[in-house]
């Protein structure tokens, strides 16, 4: 009988031995790590509170923040639930930015101009006249670099910020006085906010920043003149056609306004993993919400204003390159006066810059001439 060779199998044997030992070693670690690590528990639930800057239920804006509450209440399973306050229900509109960066609320909606007194570049951020268009600024902001800086912005507000809405190109505003040419906005008292009320004021009008809530009163009582808003859905709605003689076109200060969703970074990081992907994913769901049923609405409530006879007109193109010439010095002005904003407007420009030889050989030539 053949003598067995036992030395490879007790070699093998021992490599066996060693390999149960090692992964008997590795699964102690992992257990340890384990009960090192936070405990998650499905069943806990977080409650939080959203504030907006629109007043409360305001069609697509306030309704589209409804429905981001709904959805991320849906894709959690009720882990994560948000009640939403309209502006002036829990606190002013305005002051939406403070209450979720001191804590008072974890969540809040808004666009970025509203607070160019604590941050002015963020008005790069929400709409820059003569800047880009709704899917420009998109763009940008979501693979062209700008989301990096927003944040970087917003960090020492202890705040994260998140793209979630754009209002489109809006119109131009509503006008108790005709504008023939640039001196007719000469002592003009207009609401309107961010980069193009500066612009404005250079122009020899005054800028009134007020929220949604109180534009009506305001225009109907003379406190102020005129007023931009949004487009002919929301205009028509408010009823300004009412109370105001002539209807300017284009927005040349908002050409795309971006709109954003901003969380308290400490309530943002108590959440787990999942959770705040739930609020990535609603806050990219409210911005293709709320683009699209702008889109549809807009198209719709301007056949009802032309066929009510509402005095629709355009700016004189003496005024908008007035305006344009005009943006160039404040922005040049901004930039030099703050770092911040010199480092974003670069950012800015340059992608726009990048952006214009495909746009003009595409999208400018279906305008222009094929539509």
């Amino acid at each position: 009988m053949k003598k067995l060779n036992r030395h490879p199998f007790l070699k093998k044997g021992g490599l066996m031995l060693a390999a149960g030992a090692s992964t008997l070693a590795a699964c102690n670690n992992t257990a340890r790590n384990i009960d090192e690590a936070p405990a998650f528990d499905p069943n806990k639930k977080y409650k939080w509170n959203m504030v907006t800057t629109w007043p409360p239920n305001f069609p697509i804006l306030g309704e589209g923040c409804n429905k981001f509450a709904q959805w991320v209440d849906q894709m959690s399973g009720g882990r994560l639930q948000i009640r939403v306050f309209g502006g002036g229900e829990l606190i002013p509109a305005l002051e939406a930015f403070d209450a979720v960066s001191s804590g008072t609320a974890q969540i809040g909606h808004g666009s970025a101009y509203y607070w160019a007194g604590k941050i002015p570049a963020a008005q790069f951020f929400a709409s820059v006249p003569f800047g880009m268009n709704a899917q420009q600024v998109n763009a940008w902001i979501m693979s062209g670099g700008g989301m990096a800086l927003w944040r970087e912005l917003y960090e020492p507000f202890h705040l994260i910020p998140f793209l979630a809405g754009n209002t489109n190109a809006q119109m131009g505003g509503w006008f108790n006085k005709e504008i023939n040419n640039i001196d007719d906005l000469k002592g003009l008292k207009m609401r309107i906010p961010g980069l193009g009320g500066r612009v404005f004021e250079r122009a020899g009008g005054s800028a009134i920043l007020s929220a949604g809530s109180e534009i009506y009163t305001n225009l109907e009582r003379g406190v102020i003149d005129a007023t931009e808003w949004i487009g002919p859905f929301h205009d028509y709605k408010m009823g300004f056609h009412k109370i105001a003689k002539y209807y300017y076109s284009p927005g040349w200060h908002e050409a795309g306004t971006a709109l954003e969703v901003f969380i308290n970074k400490s309530s943002y990081e108590s959440l787990p993993k999942d959770l705040q992907v739930i609020l990535e994913t609603a806050a990219a769901r409210l911005n293709l919400y709320m683009m699209t049923e702008l889109e549809v609405r807009n198209a719709e409530y301007l056949k009802i204003m032309r066929a009510e006879g509402v005095d629709i007109r355009p700016f004189p193109a003496e005024v908008l390159a007035v305006l344009k010439e005009t943006t160039k010095q404040v922005i040049a002005e901004m930039a030099a006066n703050d770092p911040k904003s010199a480092r974003v407007y670069e950012a800015f420009k340059s992608f726009k810059e990048m952006n214009k030889p495909r746009s003009d050989l595409t999208e400018k030539v279906f305008y222009n001439e094929i539509s």
